[in-house]
């Protein structure tokens, strides 16, 4: 049941040949290879994810997302209410500080809103991150008892930080109708740039996974490395124009803040609700490239210390 398998039996599936006698009579459960429905080999390949087997265990997938959102939420007196709160704490803090205090330029879009749009985008993409860094050693009873692909945690995780991210926007929404009804306020929607905020936000997943399945490989043998990734996120979200606008970079330095993957997807999401931000063709599509880069090193990565995680966990 350790990380060194490929595959295990169905639940419920048995050989055909159950009740074998050999010579003196004891029963011999050693049916030939043929009589099994499933093999278990142990991993040798660099890379060795079978994507087919993920498919065939796509209900299990469905229960992991079920579990990760019951658990984040059990024995909590606001319960789901507290996917809102923290990013409408994050935007009053912004824009108190940022805005009123700091008086940095939002580009003519009120404060409030350049915010949250940015911090619902990074919030789900630090969430995706942090969660699935933790990957082996939350999961490792599990990992331990029984086996089933270890890829369908990371993709669990995603999709349930995925239904705490919609209700998110749902809180955008309704707050940029309520500035454009009670303040006057004419949002300046693209609505073809909104349409590839859909693709954006599968990247943004998928970066995030890529990401956090690297941290969780490393992490098994470096526990440090789990003390330095909530430091390492919050740096990152200020190389990122969440709490600032992306007109305020020099350009001198405006290509180096560009190479950050994450850059092109705020101001895309900012472009399309806010009409604001200086989103490039060309950055997104670096950015794309290099979530596809992260995504790849982390699958490798994960599917390496998946074979032998539980002797160093």
């Amino acid at each position: 049941p350790g990380g060194g398998m490929s595959a295990w039996l169905q639940p419920g599936a048995v050989p055909r040949n159950t009740a074998c006698k050999d010579k003196k009579g004891y029963d011999d459960m050693a049916a030939p290879k043929d009589d099994w429905s499933m093999v278990i080999r142990p991993r040798t390949r660099w890379y060795d994810i079978d994507f087919a087997e993920c498919w065939r265990y796509r209900d299990l997938v469905g229960l992991f997302v079920r579990r990760d959102f019951v658990v984040k939420y059990k024995q909590t007196v606001l319960g789901p209410i507290w996917a809102l709160i923290q990013p409408l704490l994050t935007t009053v803090i912004f824009t108190f500080i940022f805005g009123n205090v700091a008086k940095l330029s939002t580009d003519g879009v009120p404060p409030f809103l350049f915010y949250m749009c940015g911090n619902i985008v990074w919030h789900y993409f630090q969430h995706c991150l942090i969660n699935n860094s933790n990957t082996f050693v939350d999961n490792v009873k599990i990992f331990t008892k029984i086996y089933f692909p270890r890829l369908l945690v990371p993709v669990a995780l995603v999709i349930s930080n995925a239904i705490t991210y919609l209700i998110q926007f749902v809180m955008f929404a309704g707050f940029l109708l309520w500035f454009t009804l009670a303040r006057g306020y004419t949002p300046a929607i693209n609505w073809p740039m909104a349409l590839l905020t859909i693709p954006a936000i599968i990247q943004v997943a998928l970066l995030g996974m890529g990401c956090g399945m690297a941290l969780s490989s490393m992490t098994t043998k470096y526990r440090d490395l789990h003390m330095l990734v909530g430091f390492g996120v919050q740096l990152w979200m200020y190389a990122t124009p969440v709490a600032y606008s992306s007109t305020l970079i020099s350009q001198r330095y405006f290509w180096v803040f560009y190479l950050n993957p994450m850059t092109p997807v705020i101001e895309l999401f900012r472009g399309a609700f806010l009409g604001t931000g200086n989103f490039l063709w060309g950055s997104w599509a670096v950015s794309i490239a290099v979530t596809l880069l992260m995504l790849f090193w982390g699958v490798v990565r994960f599917s390496k210390v998946e074979r032998t995680f539980v002797d160093t966990i």
